[in-house]
């Protein structure tokens, strides 16, 4: 049986080895930030011995910061015991080409204990994947999207890095949100991305110019909840990759400039059964006819939101993006094909899904995804009702809940959740309690250009 495009079985990449077609096998998964992290095999000695035993990773990737130093006080891992290993078990399921690369195959991993072999509860693929399970339960099949955006430089990232990531130039050099011409300027980069994505396994839909100078999204198919996450994962890499070999740079940072529209990942979700969607029925919310199921998902999506915004925006740089008039949501309220509200209601009938407007483009995908199914199967659960439908201009409603204007504040409403401990576990929230306090912490201690700029001198 031959795999879909881009993907690989075990068969498939024994051929593709032995004619040389390939000889680099990544493995890999993701730490708490989202990046991918992992070890590059011979694949000859992949398929002897780490098809049938795994591979292992220091434990310590999941409590380091960004620059991959060890934080103390974490319970998951620490100097006290030593920072040992954790069994990488690869899903073969995400066996891929990695097309841009030579010669070069990936496949990401669940993580478990090295001793015991019991699930890592702490890793973020395993956090998704226990709502995936809850939610099959009930025999619900999760369907998702992400769309995310970023900005493309045309300075190479070691230049960027020696500028101080000031004063970089521009992919664009005027809004071009849907323009056609100035994204002719930018698609030797972004058609090299549309066509590896593809070679590897993650379909495409469409790409387009965005509201900021040199911002672009390009996204892809809808899929299964964890396979989406994971091409969002493979997605980030690719576009980070085939920039830094085109000499350019891109960030998916939540707000790149003050100057500038924010960078979202705005989040598609929907319910099946029986392949049908789940969410349509006879009930009339405004334009979409729908279903309790449906319903009570988004009251609970929007009820949660709050307790678990850590999840969708988790750097202190997220909440620079939720401003008025500024594409971002700043408003709990939801509304149907409007794009001033965090929870807007698309499609009908099949297509009939929320889009959960919400998370920027630094989320980690499988955290926000889990927290975006745990708030939606609590309020099946719980029977939670929505608001009534908004209509209008939500940035205007002074009446309408606000999202968590930092990330000090999203922290303690995450920590103190009952809701959160419930749905994830409490050593899950204690350890990214934890991960992001200590975020918190790097940024009080930073002395900041803005700083010195506004002081230096006049104070």
């Amino acid at each position: 049986m031959v795999s879909a495009r881009g993907h690989l079985s075990l068969e498939e990449l024994r051929q593709r080895v032995e004619s040389g077609e390939i000889d680099t096998v990544q493995v890999a998964a993701t730490d708490c930030y989202g990046r991918l992290v992992g070890k590059r095999y011979d694949a000859e000695f992949f398929l002897e011995a780490a098809v049938r035993h795994g591979s292992h990773f220091c434990d310590y990737l999941f409590t380091v910061d960004m620059e991959m130093n060890p934080v103390p006080g974490y319970a998951f891992s620490n100097w006290e015991r030593g920072y040992g290993d954790v069994h990488m078990e690869p899903d073969f399921s995400t066996l891929r080409i990695i097309s841009w690369l030579d010669r070069t195959a990936l496949v990401l991993c669940d993580t478990y204990t090295a001793h015991g072999h019991q699930s890592v509860e702490i890793a973020p693929r395993s956090i998704l994947r226990r709502q995936v399970a809850a939610a099959a339960e009930h025999d619900w099949q999760v369907m998702g999207a992400s769309e995310l955006e970023y900005y493309l430089l045309q300075d190479s990232y070691r230049s960027a890095h020696a500028k101080g990531y000031d004063g970089l130039d521009p992919a664009g050099h005027y809004i071009e949100d849907y323009h056609l011409f100035q994204g002719t300027r930018e698609e030797p980069f972004t058609a090299a991305a549309r066509r590896h994505l593809r070679d590897s396994g993650i379909p495409v839909e469409n790409s387009k110019g965005e509201w900021g100078l040199g911002q672009h999204e390009l996204n892809v198919r809808y899929t299964e909840l964890l396979e989406m996450a994971d091409r969002h994962t493979i997605f980030k890499q690719c576009l980070r990759e085939i920039a830094e070999l085109q000499g350019l740079s891109l960030t998916f940072m939540a707000k790149y400039r003050d100057d500038q529209a924010g960078s979202s990942c705005h989040i598609h979700l929907s319910l099946w059964k029986d392949g049908e969607n789940a969410f349509v029925g006879d009930l009339q919310e405004g334009p979409a006819r729908c279903s309790e199921t449906f319903r009570h998902f988004l009251g609970g999506w929007m009820a949660h939101a709050p307790e678990v915004m850590v999840f969708y925006a988790p750097t202190i740089n997220s909440y620079k993006r939720y401003q008025s008039e500024s594409w971002a949501p700043t408003g709990l309220a939801w509304s149907h094909d409007n794009r001033t509200a965090g929870f807007r209601v698309v499609g009908e009938g099949s297509s009939l899904r929320i889009e959960c407007r919400i998370p920027g483009a630094d989320c980690n995908p499988y955290l926000a995804f889990a927290a975006s199914l745990a708030s939606g199967l609590d309020g099946i659960a719980q029977r939670i009702e929505p608001p009534p439908m908004f209509e209008g201009d939500v940035y205007q409603a002074s009446h309408v809940p606000q999202v968590p204007t930092s990330l000090r504040d999203a922290i303690d409403r995450f920590s103190s959740s009952e809701f959160a401990r419930a749905a994830f576990g409490p050593e899950v929230v204690d350890h990214y309690t934890h991960f992001y306090r200590s975020e918190q912490a790097a940024y009080d201690r930073a002395v900041t250009d803005w700083e010195r700029k506004r002081y230096f001198e006049r104070i």
